[in-house]
């Protein structure tokens, strides 16, 4: 199986990916998206937020009980799942202006010490993911596992806190 080198694509995608999130809070919002309601997409991307989450569960349980297919199975549902995230994330965050958290005392702390740690390892994901996945692809099992062990644990925490900083915040939305 001939090996194909991902590293220039994998930085692309990790500075376009992460440049378009930056840009999505720093630009006007789209006036041409101003009619249509996308006041529910918070709640979705939690949700897939959320099957990210057990889908890479699963994934880990896999690979510990040896079932490679399903792993690799799991993984490109996360992947997937990731993926819409993306998407639906942007598609808000370019037509909506950022909500304010309202809350105060220690719910406040936990609410911005959570936001941060997910915002920062949000970033760092993209390439580790990317790297692991590719890895994979190109059965660099060796590296793939070396690098699996911060990936795997870094995107639970990023899937997980995303759902939890949704469920924070939600109470502040304007719907």
């Amino acid at each position: 199986m001939q090996q194909r080198n991902y590293k220039s694509l994998i930085w692309v995608l990790t500075l376009a990916i992460n440049g378009l999130i930056a840009l999505a809070f720093f630009l006007p919002k789209i006036s041409s998206l101003k009619g249509y309601d996308f006041s529910k997409l918070p709640l979705l991307n939690a949700i897939l937020n959320g099957l990210t989450f057990f889908s890479l569960m699963i994934a880990l349980f896999a690979i510990r009980h040896k079932k490679i297919p399903l792993h690799r199975t799991f993984v490109f549902l996360a992947f997937s799942f990731t993926s819409l995230f993306l998407f639906s994330y942007l598609l808000y965050h370019f037509s909506t202006p950022s909500t304010k958290y309202g809350g105060d005392g220690i719910l406040r702390g936990i609410y911005f010490f959570v936001l941060l740690t997910h915002v920062f390892l949000a970033a760092l994901i993209v390439s580790l993911a990317l790297f692991t996945m590719a890895f994979g692809l190109n059965n660099q099992i060796n590296r793939h596992r070396k690098i699996a062990k911060w990936t795997m644990p870094i995107w639970l925490y990023v899937s997980f806190t995303g759902v939890l900083v949704y469920l924070l915040i939600s109470p502040y939305y304007h719907h």
